[in-house]
C-alpha cells in the first residue's frame, strides 16, 4: 500500500474510508437486524427500572433531601449530596427490579401490572438478578467513599430492599415497611455528615414511615381486588372500609412529627409554612379518594410527592433566610 505524499493527499484517503466506514455500519447485515433489538432490550431494562415513571425517585429523594439539609445546617457537603442522589436513583432502580422478580408469577394476574417486563418475558429472569446486581453494587460503590457508618448503614438500607417485595405474602403491613426502606437514606444522611444518627434523624424516619403508609395503601387501594385474590397482603386490605379514616389518621401523624422535627431542628416560620402546603396537599389527596375510584386514587399518588417537595421548600428557606 502506497504511503500518502502530502496533508492534502492523507485526508483525502481519511475522507475515503470514512465514507466507506458509514456504508458498512449502515447496511452491513449485523448492524441492521441487530441494533433495533438491542435498542429494544435496553428499553425494556429501562422499563423494568422504572425509569420511565419517575415518581418513585422523587418520593425517595424529599425524605432524603430534607435529612441532608437537617443533618448539615442547611448547607450539605457537595459530595455527599451528589453520592446519595445517584444512590437514591440506583436503589429506586434496583428496588424495582427486584420487586419484579419476586412478582414474576403474580404480576400477570394484576391488571396494572400484567405488561411489566419480567411478566410478558421480554425480560429473562436471569437478566433481571444481573441488572439487580449491578446496581447495587454501583450503589454500594458510591457509598465507600462516605465513612464507615454509613457504609454499614448502606449495607442493612440494601437488606431491607431486598427483602421487602418477599413480605407482602404473609406481612399485613407491608406499607410501613417499605417506609422504612424508602426512608434509609435519613440515618445514612446524618451518619455521613455527623457520624451518628442522632434522635431527630430517628424521629423524622418515623415521620416518613407514616407518610410512605399514606401514599403506599392510596396506591394499594388501586390493586384492592386483584390483591385479594391472588392472596398478597396490604394496608388497603386491612384497614377495609375504614381505609380513608385511618389514612387521615396517618396523614395527622406524619405532620405531627415532622412539627416535633421542626422544634428539635430549631425550625421557623418558613418550615412552618411548607408543611401549611403540604398539610393542603394532604387534604386534596383525601378528597380525590373519597369514593375510592381506582383512576383518582392512583392519581393521588402521583400527586403525593408534592408534599415531600412542600416540606424540603420549607426546609431549605428556613436555613437560607436565617438571621
Amino acid at each position: 500500500m502506497r504511503l500518502p505524499r502530502s496533508g492534502d493527499e492523507l485526508a483525502q484517503l481519511l475522507m475515503q474510508r470514512w465514507r466507506w466506514f458509514l456504508y458498512r455500519v449502515r447496511f452491513h447485515p449485523v448492524t441492521t437486524q441487530h441494533l433495533p433489538r438491542a435498542l429494544a432490550t435496553l428499553g425494556e431494562y429501562a422499563r423494568l427500572m422504572r425509569l420511565d415513571k419517575p415518581v418513585g425517585i422523587w418520593l425517595l429523594l424529599w425524605p432524603t433531601l430534607w435529612a441532608l439539609w437537617i443533618s448539615a445546617d442547611g448547607f450539605p457537603d457537595p459530595k455527599v449530596f451528589l453520592v446519595f442522589v445517584l444512590g437514591v436513583v440506583l436503589m429506586r432502580c434496583a428496588g424495582c427490579v427486584i420487586n419484579d422478580y419476586a412478582d414474576r408469577g403474580l404480576d400477570p394476574m394484576v391488571e396494572r401490572t400484567r405488561d411489566r417486563p419480567l411478566a410478558v418475558g421480554s425480560v429473562s429472569t436471569a437478566e433481571a438478578l444481573v441488572l439487580f446486581a449491578i446496581l447495587v453494587l454501583s450503589a454500594l460503590i458510591l457509598v465507600l467513599q462516605l465513612n464507615r457508618l454509613t457504609l454499614l448503614l448502606a449495607v442493612v438500607g440494601a437488606a431491607l430492599t431486598v427483602t421487602y417485595p418477599f413480605l407482602k405474602r404473609f406481612f399485613s403491613l407491608p406499607q410501613f415497611y417499605l417506609g422504612v426502606s424508602f426512608g434509609w437514606g435519613i440515618p445514612m444522611a446524618f451518619a455521613a455528615h455527623t457520624e451518628s444518627v442522632p434522635r431527630v434523624a430517628w424521629l423524622l424516619l418515623l415521620a416518613n414511615i407514616t407518610w410512605c403508609a399514606v401514599y403506599d395503601t392510596i396506591y394499594a387501594i388501586v390493586d384492592r381486588e386483584d390483591d385479594q385474590k391472588i392472596g398478597v397482603r396490604s394496608t388497603a386490605i386491612l384497614f377495609g372500609e375504614s381505609d380513608r379514616h385511618i389514612i387521615a389518621a396517618l396523614q395527622g401523624l406524619t405532620l405531627l412529627a415532622l412539627y416535633l422535627v421542626g422544634r428539635a431542628a430549631g425550625m421557623h416560620g418558613w418550615y412552618a409554612a411548607g408543611l401549611l402546603v403540604g398539610a393542603i396537599f394532604f387534604a386534596r389527596h383525601l378528597f380525590m379518594i373519597r369514593d375510592r375510584n381506582r383512576q383518582r386514587c392512583f392519581e393521588a399518588f402521583l400527586n403525593n410527592h408534592y408534599f415531600g417537595m412542600a416540606v424540603f421548600i420549607g426546609i431549605a428557606l428556613d436555613y437560607l433566610f436565617r438571621t
